[in-house]
C-alpha cells in the first residue's frame, strides 16, 4: 500500500512552508549546477555559518524565555528554571530541550495546572511562537507536548460542556497552539488531499513466493504496470482553512495536529509517547472487563515448582527460596522476564490519577490515535513501559469500539491486540525455550572443598 503525499512534510528533513525565508534560501541557485553544490558541500560557506548561529541564536532566546515562565510560576522549582536556563548553553540547545525529562516534567506541570489553556496563559503563548520558528528541532519541542496539550484540551472541553460553569474561552490558550498547527499543515498541503493507492488484489504481490510469470513476454506480472486496475481512496481530504476551533471541526483540528506528531513520533521521547497511550485510555473509558477477553493465556503467573521448573497458574510455589546456585538464579530471571510480558490490568498517570475523561471518540480523530499506538506497540526501539501502556490503551479502545458498535474500530484494535498477543507468546516461548537448553547444558563440576583441621 503506498501512501502518495501531494505536499511535502513541515519539519524535518524539508522545508517548513513558514521557513522559505530563512537566511539560507536567500539566494536561489540551480540545484543542479556543480557551482550550488559545491557552495552547500562547503563547511566553511559563509552563508551556512550564518545561518548556523541565527538558529542556534533564536533556540537560546526562546529557552530563556521559557526559562523566565518557568520561574514566574509558583508550581515549579526554582532548580527546574536554572536547569532550562542551562540548556541554552549546549552545541544543539533545541535538540537538549527535547531530549530533557526535567523540562519536560516542568512544562508538564504547567499544563496540568487547572488554570491553564487560557488566553493569557504565557505558556501557550511561547508554544504558539515558538511554532511559527524555521528551526525544526523547536518546532520538535512544541510537537512533543501535542498529546499532553490534546489530553487536556479535550478532557476540559467535555467537562466545561457538561458543567453549569460553560466558560469555553478560558481554553483559547489551548485552541492557539492547535489552530497554528493546523494552519502551518493547510498551507503545507496547499489544498490538495492525501491519496492512498490501493493495488490490484486479483495480481500477484511483489513479496509472493511463487510469482505467476507472464507468458507472453517472460517477465512477471505486477498488476497495474502490465494492465492491472489500482484504485485510489482518499486518506485525507484537503484541509479548509479554520480560524476559530468549532465544536464541528474540533475533532479534526486535535486529529491534524496529532498526525503532525505521527510524522515525527521517530524523535518523540518515550514520556511524550506514554502521555498519549494514558490520555487514550482514559479518553476510552477504563471501567469495562471484555477488554481481557482475548488475555486469559497472557495473564497466567509463572512461578517455581518443588522441583525447580517453571510452571503457570496458582498452585505453583513462590520463585522466591533460599538457594544461591547459579542455574536457579538464571531460572528465577526467567520467571521475571516472563512475567514482565503479563498485561497490565492498570495504568494509570504517576501520581495515581488519570487526568482525562471519557470523551466521544469520532473516527477521524480514532484513527490518528490508533496509528500512534500501532507505532507505540510494535516499534522496536520502545521502552517495555510504552510498549505496556499502548497495550493497555488500545484494549480500553478495544472495549469502547464494542459497545459504541464502531466496525472499523474494532476491525482496528482487534488487530492490535492480535500482534500484541503473538509478539508477547513469541518472547514467552523464546524465554522457556532459553531456561531449557540452559537447564540441558552440563556445569562446570565444582571442586571439592577442602577443610583444614588443627589435631
Amino acid at each position: 500500500m503506498e501512501i502518495q503525499m501531494n505536499s511535502s512534510s513541515q519539519i524535518g528533513g524539508t522545508r517548513s512552508p513558514s521557513s522559505s525565508a530563512s537566511p539560507s534560501s536567500s539566494t536561489t541557485s540551480d540545484p543542479n549546477s556543480s557551482s550550488y553544490n559545491h557552495q552547500n558541500n562547503n563547511p566553511n560557506n559563509p552563508n551556512q555559518m550564518q545561518s548556523w548561529w541565527e538558529s542556534i541564536s533564536k533556540a537560546r532566546t526562546r529557552i530563556h524565555i521559557l526559562s523566565s515562565i518557568i520561574s514566574s510560576s509558583t508550581s515549579t522549582s526554582s532548580s527546574s528554571s536554572s536547569f532550562i536556563s542551562s540548556l541554552a548553553d549546549s552545541d544543539r540547545p533545541a535538540r537538549s530541550l527535547l531530549e530533557s525529562s526535567e523540562s519536560y516534567l516542568a512544562i508538564s506541570n504547567l499544563l496540568s495546572n487547572p488554570n491553564s489553556g487560557s488566553g493569557n496563559d504565557s505558556l501557550c503563548q511561547w508554544l504558539y511562537e515558538t511554532y511559527q520558528s524555521s528551526d525544526p528541532d523547536l518546532r520538535l519541542v512544541v510537537l512533543s507536548f501535542i498529546p499532553l496539550l490534546s489530553g487536556f484540551y479535550l478532557s476540559r472541553i467535555i467537562s466545561l460542556a457538561s458543567s453549569s460553569h460553560n466558560n469555553q474561552s478560558s481554553l483559547s490558550g489551548f485552541e492557539a497552539v492547535l489552530l497554528s498547527i493546523y494552519a502551518a499543515e493547510t498551507k503545507a498541503r496547499a489544498g490538495k488531499p492525501c491519496l492512498i493507492s490501493i493495488p490490484d488484489l486479483s495480481q500477484p504481490s511483489l513479496y509472493d513466493s511463487t510469482p505467476r510469470n507472464n507468458k507472453s513476454n517472460g517477465t512477471v506480472n505486477r498488476g497495474v504496470n502490465d494492465g492491472g486496475v489500482s484504485s485510489v481512496g482518499v486518506l485525507c481530504a484537503p484541509l479548509e482553512p479554520q480560524v476559530a476551533v468549532k465544536s464541528t471541526k474540533r475533532a479534526c483540528i486535535v486529529s491534524v495536529a496529532l498526525d503532525c506528531y505521527y510524522k515525527q513520533i521517530s524523535q518523540m521521547p518515550s514520556w511524550s509517547k506514554l502521555e498519549l497511550c494514558q490520555f487514550s485510555a482514559d479518553w476510552a473509558g477504563k471501567d469495562c472487563s471484555c477488554r481481557h477477553e482475548f488475555d486469559n493465556d497472557l495473564n497466567e503467573v509463572a512461578v517455581l515448582n518443588d522441583n525447580g521448573n517453571i510452571c503457570f497458574g496458582e498452585n505453583g510455589n513462590s520463585f522466591e527460596r533460599d538457594s544461591e546456585d547459579d542455574e536457579n538464579n538464571e531460572v528465577k530471571e526467567t520467571v521475571e522476564q516472563i512475567n514482565k510480558l503479563r498485561i497490565r490490568d492498570e495504568f494509570s498517570h504517576e501520581d495515581g490519577v488519570s487526568r482525562g475523561v471519557r470523551i466521544p471518540l469520532p473516527w477521524e480523530l480514532l484513527q490518528i490515535v490508533l496509528r500512534i499506538l500501532g507505532h507505540c506497540l510494535l516499534a522496536p526501539l520502545n521502552s517495555q513501559e510504552v510498549r505496556d501502556s499502548a497495550s493497555f490503551a488500545i484494549r480500553c479502545l478495544y472495549a469502547r469500539a464494542v459497545h459504541d458498535i464502531v466496525p472499523q474500530a474494532i476491525l482496528a484494535t482487534r488487530s492490535l491486540i492480535q500482534l500484541d498477543k503473538r509478539s508477547r507468546l513469541a518472547a514467552k516461548e523464546a524465554a522457556m525455550a532459553n531456561a531449557a537448553s540452559n537447564a540441558n547444558t552440563p556445569s562446570k563440576a565444582k571442586k571439592p572443598e577442602i577443610l583444614l583441621m588443627s589435631k
